[in-house]
């Protein structure tokens, strides 16, 4: 890594159009990639290739498409307040902010929910105990996880990947008085960064209680806390990218290959430890885009094919799981844990992305603020 001349909170060098273009680009094309591996690992658990040694392993963490959307979100939604305190303006409006997040959530995630529920009227491959009136306030109200026995209670099948929502939002309700604590008025970064480093902290001495005591529901490890070092993660890129700080995407991609790879080992069964590595890699995958990469890196999440799935990326993340249900008992025809995982992955992107393009088409509005869009 390399630093700018100065150590203040400033903008950082002006770029381009062509590479500033092509840097946001690249985020979008990276929620492309989170969520094709939130997709793969769904597979592999369907499919039973998680049992299938280290490589199932190496599966099964492909769940990390989550933390980097949860670093992106960091990075994207703390933006504008880095940005503000660096140029001594005011910080973004409340209201402002969440109309925009609102408005970007809720429509499709609503219209996925009502519809994934008729699915399931008449689909029924296995036990449901999410497929109630109760159960459908809850996942319209994300608050379906806030319960103990989640797995007994709320869990729909259809649609289980939601809980990483619920914790997103809950992420946008507190990043205003997260970003006045981290940052107040102070335009040197150092204060902001331990204070970030402090958050991070937070997930794996949450998850810690979690394990080790029974002072809280047994679905807290899917709280808000317990996934704070990747948000944080995020956030830290958006304080460094104002000082002018810059990666070699080689020495990031390296990182993140072989946090990804220790992570698949028994190292990664540990809670605490799976926490920090996930936030690391995520971390690492970002930062080249977040500070300024223009490389190959960048070039390719901003190719044309990967923004535009990037682009449909959140609607394909609401769908994916109903749909990859249908493939595979009314479709395919197979029992739970037989199959193909690439087989299964492939008809159910085949069958998700033109309905997810068509819910985008529906329900998308124009953004009321320079607020980026997440997933």
């Amino acid at each position: 890594m390399t630093a700018g001349p100065s150590t203040q909170l400033r903008g950082p060098a002006t770029p381009s159009a062509r590479d500033s273009a092509s840097r946001q680009a690249s985020l979008t094309g990276l929620r492309a990639l989170a969520a094709l591996m939130v997709v793969c690992t769904h597979a592999s658990f369907a499919t039973g290739a998680l049992n299938l040694g280290y490589v199932g392993s190496l599966l099964g963490h492909l769940d990390i498409g989550v933390p980097i959307f949860f670093a992106l979100s960091g990075f994207l939604l703390f933006r504008p307040w880095v940005v503000a305190t660096s140029r001594g303006g005011p910080a973004p409006r409340l209201h402002r902010y969440a109309r925009a997040r609102i408005r970007r959530i809720m429509p499709g995630y609503v219209a996925a929910v009502l519809f994934t529920y008729v699915v399931y009227l008449y689909f029924t491959p296995g036990p449901n105990p999410g497929q109630t009136w109760q159960g459908l306030l809850r996942h319209l109200t994300l608050t379906q996880i806030y319960t103990d026995n989640y797995l007994v209670t709320y869990l729909h099948p259809g649609l289980s990947q939601m809980w990483s929502l619920a914790v997103e939002v809950s992420f946008y309700a507190v990043l205003p008085l997260l970003a006045f604590l981290v940052l107040g008025r102070r335009r040197r970064p150092v204060a902001p960064l331990a204070g970030l480093t402090v958050l991070a902290a937070v997930a794996p001495l949450w998850l810690t209680v979690v394990v080790h005591t029974d002072w809280l529901p047994n679905s807290a490890g899917m709280w808000l806390p317990a996934h704070l070092a990747a948000f944080a993660g995020g956030m830290v890129l958006a304080v460094l990218q104002q000082t002018g700080l810059r990666v070699r995407p080689a020495v990031a991609l390296t990182a993140a290959a072989l946090g990804y790879l220790t992570v698949a080992t028994s190292v990664g069964e540990n809670p605490m430890t799976r926490a920090v590595l996930y936030a690391g890699i995520a971390l690492a995958v970002l930062a080249p885009l977040a500070l300024g990469d223009s490389g190959r890196w960048t070039r390719f999440l901003s190719s044309r094919p990967v923004v535009w799935l990037g682009a449909i990326s959140y609607e394909i993340f609401l769908l994916h799981v109903v749909i990859m249900a249908i493939s595979m008992h009314l479709v395919l025809r197979w029992p739970l844990f037989t199959g193909s995982t690439i087989v299964l992955a492939v008809l159910t992107l085949t069958l998700t992305v033109p309905l997810a393009w068509l819910l985008r088409e529906v329900t998308a509005v124009r953004p009321l603020t320079a607020v980026s869009e997440n997933r």
